[in-house]
């Protein structure tokens, strides 16, 4: 177990009190996934390449999602002082050891999603 500065204790997700429990809320969102997975494969990207890249985002989701990764230190925001300003994100170190997991994930998903909607269509049957 790690330990959690704050308080001393070791870290434990299964506590209810544990800081753990927001962190896993946060990262297994679709969009944080999506973010990561993207700055990943494509390192350095404009907002806008994001909003493309991420079909059916919305400018207030992406928003959020990306000023909650710069706040837990997954990504840094640059601004450029061109006119109009130039705005790019990229992952830091702790945001790139999160890619891995997050990337296996998501192909996890492509590789089972025929299974899992068999699945569901039996359970709709039924």
């Amino acid at each position: 177990m790690t330990t959690v500065e704050s308080s001393g204790l070791a870290a434990d997700c299964y506590s209810a009190k544990c800081p753990t429990r927001q962190v896993l809320d946060h990262i297994a969102g679709k969009w944080t996934v999506l973010v990561v997975d993207a700055l990943m494969e494509q390192g350095v990207m404009r907002y806008t390449d994001l909003s493309r890249r991420i079909g059916g985002v919305s400018q207030k989701m992406l928003t959020q999602t990306l000023r909650s990764l710069e706040s837990d230190g997954f990504l840094t925001r640059t601004v450029h002082p061109t006119i109009p300003p130039r705005v790019e994100y990229e992952l830091t170190e702790l945001g790139r050891s999160l890619a891995e997991p997050i990337s296996a994930l998501r192909h996890w998903a492509e590789l089972h999603i025929n299974e899992i909607e068999q699945a569901r269509a039996s359970a709709a049957e039924h």
